[in-house]
């Protein structure tokens, strides 16, 4: 089975050579490439490796019986397993299914202290637990938050290396558009992209196989496996109405008005009693929210409805993976990926705006057409982003860049099928560049 490289490595093997390195916990939903992406590591890089999986071996549950010191763990490892090997400065002890035992964060003070041994945690659904697990090793642990694949990890898939990537960027920098079979080339990749989503086991099948045949049925057995993690983690609470909003994500994304409505997921439904399903989803690692700002002015961090929202896949081959039967048919087909009114688009761009580190908020003029789908802050303003899923002008960017009310918008971003250029304040780039847009931003000091 192939490996497919992942953007974690490279913090790993930093985190390892940190001399104060703490003990690590891995976050992010299931399925992402958590487990692989450590075990790859941990192989590469100690003599010994210790891996507890608390699903697979719930007697492990039982190791923090006489406490959670380091010495009190590894003696009753030993006894469950007494092939397991302990070499000071030479193990990894690999703590895997952490929402299984959230308690065993406790130990992870002991483990900072005494320092004889590295140690990994990781899970899916941590953020359910995490409250927990934050009261019980605060200031002892380092965290890292980890997705499904990337453009760009999708592009090392592929066989392209560093490079490549760089010379996008330089294009993006200087403003120079990207040639024919450039754009060919990558707008075909980032279509494929949008199609699979960026989970590994739909990526490695299509990489290996070099077709689509077996990824829809690989992307539809996950979002199962997603739903039976909702009806068997989320305790004291209505799983139904969990599921139900789940279920509609992509049913209201295919609205013209693709703000989430509470009171269109089943009949008389109210906000007070659904706020936690969504909250639930998202910390389980499922979707993404876009807030709508009161107004769009800086700064971002309270200044938007909490009521008010969107609701985006956390990897867009879910989405893809609940579209009916027409719209499968045209996408795969066709290549057609302005099925749901453009919400592919708004999705995948979302997806890559959260991989790259940033909030979601949009805006809506409530009295007026005003409207624009994501905003972006640097240093000294604000960038409002419209993604256009059919080409044409772009009004609400315009009235955003020159209208005197804004005073922190002196510039926006476009994300089209287009090529790259640079007119009125406008810069455009083809979607396939969203992922480098931070790296963009910090060069040009937009």
């Amino acid at each position: 089975m192939i490996y497919l490289k992942r953007k974690i490595d490279d913090y790993l093997l930093a985190w390892k050579n940190d001399s104060n390195h703490k003990p690590l916990i891995v976050k992010g939903s299931r399925q992402v490439g958590k487990t692989e992406s450590i075990m790859q590591f941990a192989e590469q890089n100690y003599e010994n490796v210790v891996r507890i999986n608390f699903v697979e071996d719930p007697k492990y549950k039982l190791i923090t019986a006489d406490g959670y010191s380091t010495a009190d763990i590894i003696k009753n490892i030993s006894r469950i397993d007494p092939s397991k090997r302990f070499t000071e400065g030479k193990t990894l002890i690999f703590f895997d299914e952490l929402q299984e035992f959230p308690e065993i964060a406790t130990s992870l003070k002991f483990f900072q202290i005494d320092g004889r041994f590295d140690v990994i945690c990781s899970g899916s659904l941590l953020g359910i637990s995490y409250k927990r697990i934050e009261s019980n090793s605060v200031g002892y642990k380092s965290d890292y938050e980890m997705y499904s694949l990337d453009f760009e990890e999708f592009l090392w898939a592929k066989g392209y290396e560093a490079s490549v990537i760089e010379d996008m960027l330089h294009h993006m920098v200087e403003a120079i558009p990207f040639n024919e079979l450039e754009m060919t080339t990558f707008g075909d990749m980032f279509l494929d992209y949008s199609t699979l989503g960026g989970m590994p086991a739909v990526v490695r099948e299509y990489i290996e196989s070099g077709t689509f045949e077996g990824t829809l049925e690989t992307q539809r057995q996950l979002l199962e496996d997603y739903k039976e993690d909702i009806r068997k983690y989320a305790d004291g609470m209505d799983q139904t109405r969990i599921l139900n909003v789940f279920n509609q994500i992509p049913v209201q994304l295919a609205r013209d008005n693709k703000k989430f409505q509470i009171s269109k997921v089943a009949s008389g439904a109210r906000f007070k009693d659904y706020r936690g399903c969504i909250e639930w989803l998202h910390d389980a690692g499922l979707i993404n929210r876009c807030y709508c700002l009161n107004f769009p002015e800086l700064p971002l961090k309270g200044n938007y409805n909490e009521s008010k929202y969107k609701i985006y896949f956390s990897d867009t081959g879910l989405l893809v993976a609940m579209l009916d039967e027409e719209a499968q048919d045209d996408m795969r087909a066709n290549r057609n990926l302005g099925v749901y009114k453009g919400a592919l688009y708004e999705s995948i761009v979302g997806e890559a705006l959260v991989k790259s580190g940033y909030d979601l908020y949009y805006y809506k003029r409530d009295n007026g057409t005003l409207e624009e789908d994501f905003f972006l802050r640097t240093q000294k303003s604000l960038l409002p982003v419209e993604v256009k899923s059919k080409g044409g002008r772009s009004k609400s960017l315009k009235a955003l860049i020159n209208g005197d009310k804004y005073a922190d918008i002196h510039c926006g971003l476009k994300l089209s099928a287009g090529n790259i250029g640079v007119s009125d304040g406008v810069y455009s780039f083809p979607y396939f560049c969203t992922f480098l847009l931070k790296r963009y931003l910090t060069q040009c000091n937009l």
